[in-house]
């Protein structure tokens, strides 16, 4: 039977160093963001999820933000290359984490740049935001290794925040949730729901219906469960700060053998 890990990487010492682009930089506490860290991934071990810890990237104040570093479609790892170059140490120690669980490994080679966090799949559909830190060369590299998987690749743009996933995520039926001021094209989906609070874009499926979400988001809460769904809500505040987001935090790892 499958397993369920989540990959997770403690924040470092410089954290509060962490790049910002589309926000205004305010005072990050460290020892406030290591608690709520610690606290996010307790609410993945408590709804099953095994977590799987990262060696320590401490000269990167982003590598918390493990996302970026691999994208998942079944059991192949792609390995990014980030677009903010002060982000590409950050891959090595991913690589090889994915690497002994059990993957097959593929990278993405230079010049391309790709950022997990653009990278959104709903079932076999893959859509990949591109503008930002993740350009076309991204793009192609990342078709050429998931689409003989059977992805469907879909690029779409980003413009008005930091990645592609930073403005949509989705609800567990495919349903694509956003905040609309920050959504380039609500049209390149399938099916788009808006949600009243930017933080209210960002859901971690759980499984069974439970969706973690930050708990700066109570009517985007309150929405989903008028639809059936159970929020489950941490605070990450200090990472809001520096544009992350409750998918930023891990990655779910759901093929894998036992």
């Amino acid at each position: 039977m499958p397993s369920r890990r989540a990959l997770i990487r403690r924040p470092g010492p410089r954290l509060a160093e962490g790049l910002v682009t589309h926000i205004e930089r305010t005072p990050v506490d460290p020892g406030l963001a290591l608690r709520q860290w610690e606290a996010y991934a307790q609410v993945l071990r408590d709804h099953g999820w095994e977590t799987v810890e990262v060696a320590p990237a401490e000269d990167c104040p982003d590598a918390v933000f493990v996302e970026d570093a691999v994208v998942m479609f079944r059991n192949v790892a792609l390995i990014t290359r980030p677009g903010a170059e002060s982000r590409q140490p950050e891959t090595a120690a991913v690589e090889e984490a994915v690497a002994a669980l059990g993957c097959s490994v593929n990278r993405v080679r230079a010049p391309g740049t790709l950022d997990g966090g653009d990278v959104l799949k709903i079932g076999d559909t893959v859509y990949v935001g591109r503008g930002g830190r993740t350009d076309a060369e991204g793009v192609r590299q990342l078709r050429a290794v998931f689409e003989p998987l059977g992805a469907k690749v879909v690029a779409v743009p980003v413009s008005r925040v930091l990645h592609l996933k930073s403005a949509v995520t989705a609800l567990p039926d495919g349903t694509v949730i956003g905040h609309p001021p920050l959504v380039d094209t609500p049209t390149a989906f399938g099916s788009f729901l808006p949600v009243p609070e930017e933080s209210g874009a960002h859901v971690v499926l759980l499984g069974g219906g439970r969706l973690l979400m930050a708990s700066s988001a109570p009517r985007s809460a309150e929405l989903f469960t008028s639809l059936g769904y159970q929020p489950v809500t941490v605070d990450i505040g200090e990472f809001e700060k520096l544009e992350g987001c409750v998918t930023c935090l891990s990655v779910r790892l759901r093929d894998l053998p036992s």
